[in-house]
């Protein structure tokens, strides 16, 4: 299998509660809680290393709650790469309800000193010669700007190496000037990148050419419960899920870039990566965590992926039955 690089610059440790129905200002009682070493980069990682990936993670970590991510990366079976830093590493809250909502409250993140930064671009570079694909994912910590965050791209880039990146706003602008291989913006986030609302698949289509024409092998615009959009300079396609009872959505986006990325890795033609990815995902919204490939109906769920090719000139139109 391949080797992959898994860089979440601002991960954190997510507690997951469970909830039937939020209620504001009030005493609410969980059915559930979890807590887990994640950050959409080790998300990434730990399904790229249980599809057999050579994985290494890398990132800042707080030195002071470091333990549960280094226990992590242990069962999942990846690399620690990461570069400590003072302080604490992030804690995130999102609270699932039964409906399929999901409500995040998000940490700011440990600051990360320019001394860290310059560590984490040696790493990046060591890291990247020799490997098959970086993947960089998440938001941006305190103490590195957009710009930075560019510059640590061109670098990763200038190695050779196939760059994925999945993040949003500034930091997906500055990442778009890098032409990476792959973008993985949803729907509000190509808006913003775009300038406009985007209403509808061929707006959405438009945008995700224009990425194309900005360097960008490969544009994925996921779409929520719609699904995702692929385009590529041979073309577009895009992909329904099957439907699933919903119970989280937090680990789907990050599922997806990794079995989109196992696919790209393995050589498979556009239809088998699309229907693997897209039913990974789904899996994956069925509990709290990332897709797993063992789930008993795995199978049926690929099958029961409806993808459609695109062609230019023609409307979408509706989905095919």
């Amino acid at each position: 299998m391949a080797r992959v690089v898994a860089v979440s610059l601002n991960p954190a440790l997510d507690l997951s509660i469970g909830v039937e129905a939020l209620a504001l200002g009030e005493v609410n009682r969980s059915h559930a809680s979890r807590l887990d070493a994640a950050g959409k980069g080790n998300n990434v990682a730990r399904v790229l290393a249980a599809l057999g990936h050579d994985v290494a993670v890398t990132g800042f970590l707080g030195e002071a709650n470091q333990g549960a991510f280094e226990r992590a990366f242990a069962a999942w079976g990846v690399r620690d790469a990461f570069v400590r830093v003072p302080g604490e590493t992030r804690v995130n809250v999102k609270v699932s309800e039964q409906d399929g909502r999901v409500t995040d409250l998000n940490g700011r993140g440990a600051e990360v000193s320019a001394q860290a930064l310059a560590e984490l671009e040696q790493v990046l570079k060591d890291e990247a010669a020799g490997c098959d694909a970086v993947v960089v994912s998440g938001s941006l910590p305190p103490g590195v700007s957009a710009d930075r965050f560019g510059e640590l791209l061109r670098a990763v880039k200038a190695r050779g190496v196939a760059l994925w990146v999945d993040t949003s706003g500034p930091a997906l602008a500055a990442a778009l000037k890098c032409a990476p291989t792959a973008v993985k913006p949803n729907e509000h986030e190509l808006s913003e990148w775009a300038g406009a609302p985007l209403e509808g698949i061929e707006a959405l289509r438009r945008a995700a050419r224009a990425l194309n024409d900005e360097g960008v092998a490969n544009a994925f615009i996921t779409l929520g419960g719609d699904g995702v959009l692929l385009s590529t300079s041979q073309g577009q396609w895009r992909a329904r899920p099957p439907r699933v009872s919903v119970v989280s959505t937090v680990c789907a986006g990050d599922t997806f870039v990794a079995a989109a990325l196992h696919g790209e890795l393995g050589g498979w033609p556009v239809d088998e990566t699309l229907r693997f990815a897209t039913a990974l995902s789904a899996e994956a919204v069925r509990h709290v965590g990332v897709g797993e490939t063992t789930a008993a109906d795995f199978e049926v769920l690929k099958t029961n992926c409806v993808l459609q090719q695109l062609t230019d000139g023609q409307p979408a139109g509706e989905w095919p039955a």
